[in-house]
This record gives C-alpha cells, sequence and structure tokens, in this order.
C-alpha cells in the first residue's frame, strides 16, 4: 500500500462520520409534543402528570436556568416496525451540545404509571422502546445552566437563582421515534473501536499498518448508497483484525461500570438527587441488555434519595444488586473531604455508609471510594481497618501540580501502622470512555508492570452526563481480547481487589498523609461552611454525651432518630465540593442555612439532656464535654465550676501608647496596631518572638491562581503582600484581675476588622477573636505568628491524631507542601520547649521556617475570597478565633483544641453528674461517648492514643456494667490483643495512635 498513511487514515475516519454514523437509523419520525412548564422548584411526576399541558413544537426555546419543562410526547410505532436486523428507539435531543455532559439540560423519560425508563444526555439520546406500539410518555427535562463552559473562571450569575436570570437557554431539536440498523450501529463500533487503536499504535507499528491497510479495505467494501446492505460483509472483512489476540504480557484492565456524581457542586443538592435518578435508570436499562455489564456506585446517601423519592427505582436497583450488576462501592455516606472532617466524623463516614449498605443490601462493602477527593488524611487507613474494610480507591493524585505519585497499587500505611491495599488506576480518570487511546495509556502508564498486571478503569460519563453508555460497553467487548491493546474484562472493583490481594504478594509501601499538590484553597474557601461543619461537629460530641449520660443516670429516652439525621446531616455537607468550599452560592447558602438548624435542634438535645441530668435548681453548673479537667471540672461531667487560681491580671499603659499585660506567667507587650512584639515565657524565662518581628499580624495577599480559583492558592501568592499594621483606634474594653480584654479596630480596602486580644488569670494562652466584615475580592487574608523556636518540623492535628510535616522546602514534595490542612491546633517546637496555636474554625495554615536561625512562622489562612464559582465567596461576617499558648507541649495543644471548640455551656440546676467512664492516663483521650447504634442501650466509648507513644490506662465505667468488649465502628465484636477485661474496668495497652471501641452494656 503507497501513499500518504496519515491521508488514508484521514479518510477512514470521514467515510465512519459521514457515511456510517448516518446510517444507523434507517428512518425517523417526530412525535407529538406537548410541554408544561414547572413554576419554582421541581416537582413530583404524580403531579406534573395531573397538569395541562400546551401544544408545542420542535424549535421551541425552553429552559430557564434551574427550571422544569415536562414534555409529553404521544404517537405511534410506524406499522411494520421493527423489521428484522432493527430495534424501535425514541430519540430525544433537548438542545444538548457536545461538551461538558453533566453541565447541561438533562432529561428523565417515564411511563404514564410513574415508572421510569432511562435519562437522556448529550452523548445519551436514545431510549429503547419496547412497551407496545402507542407511545405516551413524559419527559422531565432539567435546565440547569452550563456553568461548566465557564471554566474559564470569571464569575458567573447562574450560581443562585436570583441572579440566573429567566432566559431559556436551549433550542428543543428533537424527539423522535426512530429505527434503529443493529448492525450498522454493530459495524459502527467494530470501527471506532479498531480506529482508534489504530491511532493509538505508535506510527511505525506493525499493527497500525495492518490496521490501517483492512480499515481502507472495509472503505472499499462499504456501498455509501447502501451502508445497511453492506455492513454485514464489512464487518466480516473486519473479523481477522478482532479475532487477533492480545498479546500474552498484556495489561488486564478491569473495566467497572461508573458515574461519579458530585453530590453537590456547579448545582444544588436537589438537582444531585435527579441526576441519580437519570443516571440510575440508564445503568439499569443496560444492565437489562448486558448481563456482563457491572456498575459500581458509592454513597450511601445517594441510594437513600432513591429509596425516599424514587421508590420504585430503588427496588430495581435492590434486585441488580442482588444479582451482583449493581455494586455498592466505598462504604461511606458520602464521598467525603478526608482533610478536614474531625475524627469521629469520619469515623461516622463509614458507619452510616457502612450500615446503609447492610441493612438495605446485605452487602459488607470491603473498600472505601474516593476517587475525585482533595487528598487524603493518613489516619484513613486505620478508620477504614477499623469499620472492617481493607481497600481504597483513588485517582486524584494524578492531578498533583509538582510531583508524580510513584505508585498505582500498593500498600498504605496510616499514622498508627494500620494499612490498606491501595489502588490509583493509572487510566488518570475516573471518567474513562475506554477509547484505544486510554487503554494504551493505562498500560503505559502503571507503575506496577514489572510485578503486577492489573489495574481498574472507572468508565462512564459523571455528574449527570448519563454514566456508561451502550457504546463504551461495545468498546469493552471488543477489547476484552485485542492485539495491540490491553486485555479488557467487565468486571468488579471487589474481584480486582481479591485477585490483587493474592497475586501481588508484596506491593510497595507509602506511608502517611497522600497530599494532593494542587487545590490547596479548599482548606479555607466558605469560612462559613467550614465553620457550621467544625460548630456541627462538636455540637454532636456533646448532644450524645449528655443524651448517654441522661439516658443511663436517669433512665431517660434517648434522641436516636434526631441524632442519627443530625448525624446524616452533618455528613453529607462533608461532601468534597462542599466542605471544601469549592460549589456555586446556592450550595453554601444552603448550607450555612442548614448548620443553624442544625445547631438549634442540637442545642435543645443538649438543654433536654442537661435538664434531664442535673434536675431543676438555680446552682450554675458548667458542663465539661471535654477529655480533659476544665475550671475544676472532671471530664465528661458537670460541676460548679472553680475559679482560676493564681496571679491577677495586670494591665501596663506604657507613655508612648502602648500596653503591657502580665499575668505571672507571661508578659505580653502589644503595640499600637494591637501587634505583639514581646511574648516573655515568665516560666521559661525565655523570649518567645523573635527580635523586630511582630506577631498576630494581619497580613493581606494578592490571591490570583492560574485556574481554579475557589480551589486553589498558588504559590505566586506570596510575592505579594500587605502587612495591616495600623488601627483606627484601640480601647481596653475589659480590666480585671481574672481577665483583660484590649480591642482594636481598622478599615482596610472595603472591609472592617475587629479584634479581641484576652488575657486570662493562671492561663499562658493568648485568645485572639477576629471579627472581620469582609468585602474584598480575590485576596486571602493570613494570621502570622512568628516564633522564636527552631523547629525543623510542625505538629498538625488530623483525625485521632496528628502529623508531623518539615517546615523546610529541602525537597519538591516539601516544596509543594506550601499550605497545609490542619485541625484544631498546630504546634512547632524544640528540644524542651514548643508553642501551639489552637483555632475554631480555621483548616488552612502554613507553616516555615525563617532564614538565619531567627525561628518559625506560624500563619493561620482565616479568608478567601475567588470569584468562581460563587463570585459571592466569603462576603460578610465572620467571627474566628485563635489561641496562642507559648511553652505547651502536644498534650497541652491537645486540651487547647477541645477548649477552643467547646465554648464554656454553664447551666442551671440541681446535682452535679459525674462521668459515665473515667480513664487513668491523660495520654487516652475519648472522643464519643454514645448509645448503641442498635438501640440496644449499650454505651459505646471511642478512644485513642493522642501523643504518639504508647500508652496504657484503664477505663472505668462508673454505671453498672454486664461485662465490656471491644467492638469495631459498626460496634461489632473484635478482638483487641491490648485489652484486659475484669470487674476493675478495662485496661488498655494502646500503640501509637490507635483507636479503640468499647462496647458497655448496661447491667
Amino acid at each position: 500500500m503507497h501513499g500518504n498513511p496519515l491521508l488514508t487514515e484521514e479518510r477512514i475516519d470521514r467515510f465512519v462520520r459521514e457515511r456510517i454514523v448516518p446510517a444507523v437509523y434507517r428512518e425517523r419520525l417526530p412525535l407529538r409534543l406537548t410541554a408544561w412548564d414547572a413554576p419554582g422548584e421541581p416537582v413530583p411526576f404524580a403531579q406534573a402528570l395531573e397538569q395541562e399541558y400546551r401544544p408545542v413544537e420542535v424549535g421551541l426555546a425552553w429552559g430557564a436556568p434551574w427550571s422544569t419543562t415536562w414534555f409529553r410526547v404521544t404517537g405511534e410505532v410506524p406499522d411494520g416496525w421493527p423489521v428484522a436486523g432493527t430495534a424501535v428507539e425514541l430519540v430525544i435531543d433537548l438542545g444538548f451540545n457536545k461538551d461538558n455532559p453533566g453541565f447541561q439540560a438533562e432529561g428523565l423519560v417515564w411511563r404514564t404509571d410513574g415508572t421510569t425508563i432511562k435519562g437522556v444526555s448529550p452523548f445519551n439520546q436514545a431510549v429503547p422502546w419496547s412497551d407496545g406500539t402507542s407511545i405516551d410518555v413524559l419527559v422531565e427535562a432539567a435546565g440547569n445552566p452550563n456553568i461548566a463552559s465557564n471554566f474559564g473562571f470569571v464569575p458567573t450569575p447562574y450560581g443562585e437563582l436570583a441572579t440566573a436570570g429567566t432566559e431559556p437557554q436551549y433550542e428543543l431539536r428533537c424527539v423522535d421515534v426512530a429505527l434503529r440498523d443493529v448492525a450498522v450501529w454493530e459495524l459502527w463500533q467494530d470501527l471506532t473501536a479498531l480506529v482508534g487503536l489504530m491511532k493509538a499504535l505508535p506510527a511505525t507499528s506493525t499493527r497500525r499498518a495492518q490496521l490501517r491497510h483492512g480499515l481502507d479495505r472495509v472503505v472499499d467494501e462499504v456501498d455509501p448508497e447502501d451502508v445497511a446492505g453492506s455492513a454485514e460483509a464489512a464487518r466480516e472483512l473486519l473479523r481477522p483484525l478482532l479475532d487477533a489476540p492480545a498479546a500474552a504480557s498484556a495489561h488486564q484492565v478491569v473495566a467497572v461500570g461508573h458515574a461519579h456524581i458530585d453530590s453537590a457542586w456547579l448545582w444544588p443538592l436537589r438537582e444531585t438527587v435527579r441526576k441519580c435518578a437519570r443516571t440510575f435508570s440508564n445503568v439499569l436499562a443496560l444492565m437489562d441488555e448486558d448481563p456482563d455489564f457491572v456498575f459500581a456506585c458509592s454513597s450511601a446517601q445517594q441510594y437513600s434519595w432513591m429509596k425516599q423519592f424514587y421508590p420504585d427505582l430503588f427496588d430495581r436497583i435492590r434486585k441488580k444488586v442482588a444479582a451482583g450488576q449493581f455494586v455498592p462501592v466505598g462504604g461511606m455516606w458520602v464521598e467525603s473531604d478526608t482533610n478536614m472532617p474531625g475524627g469521629e466524623a469520619m469515623a461516622r463516614q463509614m458507619v452510616a455508609g457502612k450500615r446503609f449498605f447492610l441493612e438495605e443490601f446485605g452487602v459488607d462493602t470491603q473498600d472505601v471510594w474516593l476517587p475525585d477527593s482533595f487528598g487524603y488524611s493518613g489516619a484513613l487507613p486505620q478508620i477504614v481497618r477499623s469499620a472492617g474494610s481493607r481497600w481504597f480507591l483513588s485517582q486524584k493524585l494524578s492531578w498533583n501540580d509538582t510531583d508524580r505519585m510513584p505508585h498505582h497499587t500498593f500498600t498504605w500505611e496510616g499514622i498508627d501502622g494500620s494499612s490498606v491495599l491501595t489502588h490509583f488506576p493509572p487510566v488518570d480518570t475516573y471518567n474513562s470512555d475506554l477509547s484505544a487511546k486510554e487503554l494504551l495509556h493505562t498500560e503505559a502508564n502503571f507503575e506496577e508492570k514489572g510485578v503486577a498486571g492489573s489495574s481498574i478503569a472507572p468508565y462512564g460519563w459523571g455528574d449527570g452526563g448519563g454514566g456508561p453508555t451502550r457504546e463504551m460497553v461495545a468498546s469493552a467487548h471488543r477489547f476484552e481480547n485485542l492485539e495491540g491493546a490491553p486485555r479488557v474484562e467487565l468486571g468488579s472493583p471487589n474481584a480486582f481487589f481479591e485477585r490483587t490481594e493474592q497475586q501481588f504478594e508484596h506491593p510497595p509501601v507509602w506511608t502517611g498523609e497522600m497530599y494532593l499538590e494542587f487545590h490547596r484553597g479548599t482548606y479555607t474557601s466558605q469560612a462559613r461552611t467550614k465553620q457550621g461543619n467544625r460548630r456541627t461537629e462538636h455540637l454532636l460530641r456533646e448532644a450524645e454525651l449528655w443524651a448517654a449520660t441522661a439516658a443511663v443516670q436517669n433512665d431517660t429516652d434517648y434522641p436516636y432518630d434526631e441524632l442519627e439525621t443530625l448525624w446524616h446531616t452533618a455528613l453529607l455537607h462533608q461532601f468534597h465540593d462542599i466542605l471544601p468550599g469549592s460549589s456555586i452560592g446556592w450550595v453554601h447558602r444552603q448550607a450555612e442555612e442548614t448548620y443553624a438548624k442544625a445547631a438549634a435542634e442540637l442545642d435543645a438535645l443538649i438543654d433536654a439532656a442537661a435538664s434531664s441530668a442535673l434536675g431543676s435548681g438555680d446552682t450554675p453548673f458548667l458542663l465539661n464535654a471535654a477529655p480533659h479537667v476544665r475550671q475544676g471540672v472532671a471530664p465528661l461531667a458537670a460541676a460548679e465550676p472553680q475559679p482560676a487560681e493564681g496571679d491577677p491580671v495586670r494591665l501596663v499603659r506604657e507613655p508612648d501608647g502602648t500596653v503591657r499585660v502580665q499575668n505571672g506567667l507571661i508578659d505580653v507587650h502589644l503595640t499600637a496596631g494591637g501587634q505583639i512584639d514581646s511574648l516573655r515565657d515568665l516560666v521559661a524565662d525565655r523570649e518567645v518572638i523573635p527580635a523586630g518581628a511582630l506577631a498576630n499580624l494581619l497580613q493581606l495577599h494578592r490571591d490570583l491562581p492560574a485556574k481554579w480559583d475557589a480551589w486553589d492558592i498558588d504559590k505566586e501568592y506570596r510575592r505579594v503582600a500587605t502587612d495591616l499594621l495600623g488601627a483606627d483606634s484601640r480601647e481596653v474594653v475589659e480590666e480585671s484581675a481574672d481577665a483583660v480584654v484590649v480591642r482594636t479596630t481598622r478599615d482596610f480596602g472595603e472591609s472592617r476588622l475587629v479584634q479581641e486580644i484576652t488575657f486570662r488569670r493562671g492561663s499562658a494562652a493568648i485568645e485572639i477573636v477576629t471579627d472581620v466584615d469582609w468585602h474584598e475580592r480575590q485576596k486571602l487574608l493570613k494570621l502570622a505568628f512568628p516564633l522564636a523556636v527552631q523547629a525543623d518540623r510542625s505538629a498538625a492535628e488530623t483525625q485521632f491524631g496528628h502529623v508531623f510535616r518539615p517546615t523546610h522546602a529541602n525537597t519538591s514534595w516539601d516544596a509543594a507542601r506550601f499550605e497545609t490542612c490542619a485541625h484544631r491546633w498546630v504546634h512547632v517546637g524544640e528540644a524542651g520547649y514548643g508553642v501551639a496555636v489552637a483555632n475554631d474554625s480555621t483548616y488552612g495554615h502554613d507553616v516555615t521556617r525563617t532564614p538565619g536561625a531567627k525561628g518559625t512562622v506560624v500563619r493561620l489562612s482565616l479568608l478567601r475570597a475567588p470569584i468562581f464559582p460563587d463570585p459571592e465567596a466569603d462576603q460578610g461576617r465572620h467571627r474566628l478565633t485563635t489561641v496562642l499558648h507559648p511553652g505547651a507541649n502536644i498534650a497541652a495543644a491537645i486540651e487547647d483544641g477541645y477548649r477552643t471548640n467547646l465554648p464554656a455551656r454553664v447551666v442551671r440546676g440541681a446535682r452535679a453528674v459525674e462521668p459515665l467512664v473515667t480513664v487513668s492516663n491523660p495520654a487516652i483521650v475519648v472522643e464519643s461517648v454514645k448509645l448503641a447504634e442498635d438501640r440496644s442501650g449499650d454505651v459505646i466509648v471511642r478512644l485513642y492514643e493522642s501523643l504518639g507513644g504508647l500508652a496504657r490506662g484503664t477505663v472505668v465505667p462508673t454505671f453498672a456494667v454486664a461485662g465490656a468488649r471491644t467492638v469495631d465502628l459498626l460496634e461489632r465484636a473484635v478482638e483487641v490483643p491490648e485489652a484486659d477485661v475484669s470487674d476493675a474496668g478495662v485496661t488498655l495497652a494502646l500503640r501509637p495512635f490507635q483507636i479503640v471501641t468499647l462496647r458497655l452494656p448496661r447491667a
């Protein structure tokens, strides 16, 4: 064969595009249309069915942003349809464009009996029809705006109903009944696979030349005037090319049907419910057509929505789960962020998710499925294992902007030593289309190819794009055993993991957190959402503790249902585009409203429990839900608070207008602008602030990431900064022996900031409350604490422990970690001395060494102001608390974290309340006290070793128990060799950061 090979390939491409594809449908006829526009929010099917519909035609402009139009479609299947070799289908084009499926109009086709048939979307417009000759269906069409087309990251009006406008966005293109030629469609799939393979192979490869030659012959074989008549002959001509087997050493791809549906993002939560219904209807139809097709779906929340809003669809899902085609994966309530949820919340993600799958389907999921979350906490392996699971899947670290993750299949070891088999699909996407290009990339990219032979490829359009298509499934079948490509098998991720466990005996090991070198701004964006999460987590702790205490000590009812609902609410909002602050304004506004409602409900539960436990009276009692003594009140108990001891707090006004505050523990000098230029630790006899430096320094940075506004902080932000030094006013608002409070007020840009600094008797910790009316755009507000401590690493709280990170940038991995996540505290120290910085809702931090042996700088990222996807992100009022504690070790930092996040709760009553349990070793921290999930009334106590060392201690119940046992997170019995149960209590020997859950049946 002579001539230009590329021209030959272009000829083949054009022939497929212009001759084969148009011949897939032998005939198409329009159907009759009427329409009804739902006013406001979506309505149930039954309500839509009852409305009066107006006649409309193709070409109709429809779909104001976030609106719903219902189309009623009627007509008849023509006489004689189908004929041999054909299938009848409805073809519906709502006005789709081929960019960004899942981010534009979507539709769901309903029968008039209220059952769903299938969704329609840009690459999934066909609806197989086998319901008889009379056609009468409804199409629920969602006019979702195409916000994803705006990934130029400029402000969009579509993120809120109030600004989205009312102009129609779409033009109805066709609603037809059509006759599909099966042979032509199959030929199209043959050609798609082989042409794709040809183009993906090296230009000089023999196989590419063979494919080019064979495909060129097929172009000659097909009669362009009678494609249907020549399709079978053309397929026979392709048979030798399709039958050539893959190499014996070919990589094995387990193709797992998937549809990554963000539980909220560029659409509100209510729209996610409908996206799930459309996609699940699609995959159920595919399962009926192809018994080999398998679909994996995570997020118990999404199944729960189907059970609530689409019960018929949920029943069909249940049957396919039993058949092994619809596979629950992940074992979490949602695909949550894992950087910011607290320890107990991360545990409850597993508890709620796995319980749902067990109760509804009898499936005990064994994996965590988080393809898109923005980095992975080092505490996660233990949480996964403690829930009875053992596998982990993600691919997000393929997005790293600096370093390449060195493994695809490996053992991930957590901060406590627990490990899980982990897989990063080398296809580098969770929305694969199973094209030859992606399959060959998978094989070439796979890091462990010398010692392991298989990987997962999750395929399907996500986010409402409809999931896997029949074309993708056809591609999988053609690549089952095809020369030049990896082998493909349709299967479940469970099969992959089980086989890998058996075949890959010594995978490489990654230890500690898996930090995403990207999307670092998600630790800070949408501060009110983050504050709502943090506050809700701690209110849930209090509510469970006091409700359990009242139930055990006073025999009151435990609010199981209310707490479960509130936990599900909290867990849903930890989804990886809600808590990280990367959704449209609608999502975050609703989140703030939901958190406020949850707080009111939890406060009411706490008040009711406290009233029962304390009785009626006028004595003030401090409810100490913290695991440490507070104001003289034992942990997890209620008693009269004791006055602080120590030297009185003394304020000294200096001649230059500055002030000095002393309390026998610290001697602090404040500048006129409210910064700390001297903090002397009187106990350690050392200065904590480096010479010439200012702590409590507010710094305003330009924040213009290259892209992904709400997601990213680029390292270049540090180049431009303004120190907010001056203050418009300063006043002493409290001056007593117990406390001194200094308030400074300043205006800057379009914003106003009021800061109160509090010094207390008997405490070296300094409390700083920053109240901001924030109206900046594309700015980052940092709060800096230069410290005279030579720390080569910092410690940051994570779930059930802490992680150490270098403060230097010796390697590219270190340098890329220029913004990090911490929970309630960070700590920097040198031998014998350290400083803690705690917070009540801030997650983003940076900690760096100062050149020239001048110490270490801890900075908190207080606020951002990105303009996409929410142009109003973070605008308005914020109140943020920071605590600076000189001379603190990590144990003190842990206490500061709990104290700062559990505001003192004083209530009136008649009697003190003793704790349900006591723990002999302060290194062992009680994270949760509650009643058992099975509603047996057993008390559940979750503890962890907090300091990173071996710890031995005894847990003693203060109520009569009928034995005790260790259980997993789902409260199922497990053996913990370090546990010794006796009449004296439960004696534990915990390894560093180990989690232990105790079940204490009441006698």
